[in-house]
């Protein structure tokens, strides 16, 4: 039985050898199971694809792949799924933040029937500001797009082969694949940690990343900004018409001799900005249908350890 451990590395290279010593230690002594690692830069600008080669030297089990430019941790994974060989895999982070034995439990839960095992979150030794937003964030899926996604949130999680086979079929641009998942459907269960605090580098999940992630996650399985755009119009038009009433009513009665130049300015202000508005979310539909109509690939591998790898 073969198990595909798929990392994404993205400025790691001070965390790569004792990520690797980690795994080994923990994992690869057992042996009744066959390890292979993937491991995937996302185009760091740092030493961590030269760190993969003298790995991948001493290791024939670690399969090393460069892409040619930073994609995004999301198709850093898909690049890893669309190459591991394992009757399941496992996606882990290079930052020593989740315990690296708890793929072994992700395992058992596999084996037991689970197509799918996400490793939730129960507790984080982390920034305040890092957690708040990110209890946020979780909140908000939940509520407004997947609410089968656990409370905690997940970033470790085990794919069975046929879940990775849909995914590959999937071929969303600007989507999250963690909500690929969950929509997908696949019977699923839950393994739980407390994430640790990150002691070797810096995050390079910076402010731009965590909002593209909402925006991706909400336009990509929810209809919350097309439902809010509907009902601030639907009350836009309601106040207009009621405003209407009353300056009829006070224009009859004799209480407006010269028509309220201030009130009619910031009426016709306010409708301008709800009209961007509206114009903003619709584009961002637009812009996602127009990008996925291009059919750009998910990510371009630049070099690899493979054979015959372009």
């Amino acid at each position: 039985m073969k198990i595909s451990i798929v990392i994404p590395v993205y400025f790691n290279e001070d965390n790569l050898k004792l990520l690797y010593a980690d795994l080994c230690k923990k994992l690869f002594i057992h042996t009744d199971y066959e390890w292979e690692l993937v491991m995937v830069d996302d185009g760091s600008q740092d030493k961590s694809y030269s760190v993969l080669e003298e790995l991948a030297a001493q290791d024939k089990r670690i399969h090393i792949y460069g892409l040619s430019r930073n994609f995004g941790s999301h198709a850093a994974i898909l690049c890893g799924l669309s190459k591991c060989t394992g009757d399941c895999a496992v996606v882990k982070a290079a930052d020593l933040q989740e315990p690296t034995e708890l793929v072994l439990d992700m395992v058992d839960s596999w084996l037991q029937g689970n197509n799918v095992v996400l490793a939730v979150r129960k507790d984080r030794q982390e920034g305040k500001g890092q957690t708040m937003f990110a209890n946020l964030y979780y909140w908000l899926v939940r509520k407004a797009a997947l609410p089968q996604m656990p409370k905690g949130g997940f970033d470790v999680y085990l794919l069975d082969r046929k879940v990775i086979n849909v995914l590959m079929q999937l071929d969303e641009k600007n989507s999250a694949l963690t909500g690929q998942i969950l929509w997908s459907g696949f019977r699923t269960d839950k393994v739980y940690y407390t994430r640790l605090q990150r002691e070797i580098g810096t995050s390079r999940w910076t402010f731009k990343k965590k909002i593209r992630l909402v925006a991706d996650t909400l336009f990509s399985f929810s209809t919350l900004p097309i439902t809010i755009v509907s009902i601030i119009g639907t009350f836009s038009c309601i106040g207009a018409a009621i405003w209407a009433i009353i300056v009829f009513i006070c224009k009859l009665s004799g209480l407006i001799e010269v028509s309220g130049w201030t009130a009619l300015f910031m009426f016709n202000l306010f409708s301008f900005g709800i009209t961007m508005l509206t114009l903003g979310i619709l584009g961002s539909y637009l812009w996602r249908t127009f990008d996925a109509s291009r059919n750009r690939v998910s990510f371009i591998i630049e070099k690899s350890n493979e054979v015959n790898q372009i």
